[in-house]
């Protein structure tokens, strides 16, 4: 037995509540939500109950009496909508997102994947959901957790793969094969540090190119990265909506600081989920396996055992309209040039960028993903000192917003802070000729606010 006559580990559970009750009088929170916790949590035992309670009340005394910080601070009441609010995760988050996407299409939902940091959560968070039309595969290899993936979407599944940047890697052959084959997948990257083993518990932005490129051949995608963990939510529904629409793998991009990060999030109610309907076709006069819807160019998802309906996939280069498989050359270059704009014409339905701020200026701050919060904190420094400073950031990055090359041309200079050496930034002015300038950090952790004010000090006074 320990301090007064109390077990080891009950001792420690009492100088934790010691210290919490530090905590509470430093930053002038109440004790009484904690002090019914505790009788709740140890109704059984009175007597912890009641050390608990001590324990907590001394602490919060002893620095009231003694006076041992000699600053207090208080934690302003947030502004947020009214509304039902949880403590969620940027996975959690993102597990959450996909079984409403799968809800709200009608589809049941599969998920195959092979542990990998940080995307494990999603899996784990998946896997408990047995309750919903979910179904979770835990593979022995990225490679066959991607083919189960593709599997489901060829029988009418929402197909989901989630990994980090290593597992990219070793699934990009097959990721090819979604995108001849033109089956709706998404693939969930949690970045991370790399390359190769890398920094696996440590954040980086780094996959974006890999995204974007890493495949053979002319292989487009479309690309969507949440801004925060609560955003998790929104576009991993966003991500399913793009791919069941145009037919086509969808990458979703978080990373390590959006996984493991936490915010509070407004459970939003079933009438304002957002609505996409799967259509599959049934119709057997008039099928072809590649024939095109002539708005979105997506081909029809014709489910295995259809009567009339059967048909082949596979890797090899397909006939336009009736996808036998084919070496002629024109009909690769339209087949390449087909698939091409399919993507592009997913930027007449995603929303413009709003800008925050003034419209144009000196200065705009372009931003993707978990940079979200230390750039808006930023720029609202900056603005508060009558700074000529905006920022934008973007959830859609293949395509681009059809207006970002409008926003960019109404500021004199611009500014990329990424979390890799410049990837974002390369792609802005190669498709806009914009002399973007970049804040590149690669230390495995996020930015601090502090680092882009001082940028933005900097390229002002310049």
């Amino acid at each position: 037995m320990g301090e007064a006559g109390l077990s080891g580990r009950q001792a420690t559970r009492c100088k934790n509540f010691f210290a919490l009750g530090l905590v509470f009088w430093l930053y002038e929170r109440p004790v009484d939500y904690t002090r019914e916790w505790i009788e709740k949590k140890f109704k059984n035992s009175e007597q912890m109950a009641k050390a608990n309670t001590l324990a907590l009340l001394a602490g919060y005394n002893y620095a009231d009496t003694t006076e041992v910080f000699t600053t207090h601070f208080r934690v302003r009441k947030a502004s947020l909508a009214p509304g039902t609010y949880r403590k969620v995760t940027g996975n959690e988050a993102t597990a959450m997102g996909f079984i409403t996407a799968s809800l709200v299409s009608g589809r049941p939902l599969f998920y195959g994947s092979y542990p990998i940091t940080p995307a494990s959560d999603i899996l784990h968070e998946l896997s408990r959901f047995k309750n919903y039309p979910v179904k979770t595969f835990q593979a022995e290899d990225e490679i066959s957790a991607i083919g189960a993936a593709i599997g489901a979407a060829y029988g009418g599944a929402l197909g989901l793969t989630g990994t980090s940047g290593p597992g990219v890697a070793l699934k990009s052959e097959a990721i090819g094969l979604a995108v001849m084959t033109e089956l709706p997948i998404v693939i969930a990257n949690i970045q991370r540090g790399g390359p190769s083993t890398g920094l696996p518990t440590k954040t980086e932005q780094a996959d974006l190119l890999q995204a974007m490129f890493g495949r053979n051949g002319e292989c487009p995608v479309a690309i969507v990265a949440p801004a925060t963990p609560a955003d998790c939510f929104t576009m991993a529904i966003e991500a399913f909506r793009i791919a069941t629409k145009y037919m086509t793998p969808v990458f979703f991009l978080s990373d390590g600081y959006l996984g493991n990060g936490a915010e509070p999030w407004r459970v939003p109610k079933r009438e304002q989920m957002p609505e996409f309907d799967v259509k599959f076709r049934t119709e057997k006069e008039g099928f072809q396996p590649y024939l095109r819807d002539p708005r979105t160019l997506a081909r029809p998802w014709a489910v295995p055992g259809t009567p009339g309906l059967e048909h082949r996939i596979g890797g090899l280069e397909k006939e336009d309209v009736t996808g036998n498989v084919s070496y002629d050359p024109d009909n690769h270059d339209k087949m390449v040039r087909l698939r091409a704009e399919k993507i592009a014409r997913i930027a007449e339905d995603i929303p413009p960028l709003q800008v925050f701020g003034a419209e144009s200026g000196r200065l705009l701050l372009v931003g993707w993903g978990s940079t979200y919060g230390a750039i808006t904190s930023a720029v609202e420094e900056a603005q508060a000192k009558r700074m000529p400073v905006s920022s934008i950031h973007l959830r859609h990055l293949n395509p681009f917003p059809r207006n970002l090359g409008d926003v960019l041309k109404r500021f004199d200079k611009v500014l990329v802070p990424e979390l890799n050496l410049g990837q974002l930034r390369m792609l802005v002015r190669a498709r806009f000729l914009v002399d973007a300038i970049g804040l590149n950090k690669v230390q495995g952790k996020p930015f601090r606010v502090s680092e882009i004010t001082k940028t933005i000090d900097g390229i002002l006074r310049g």
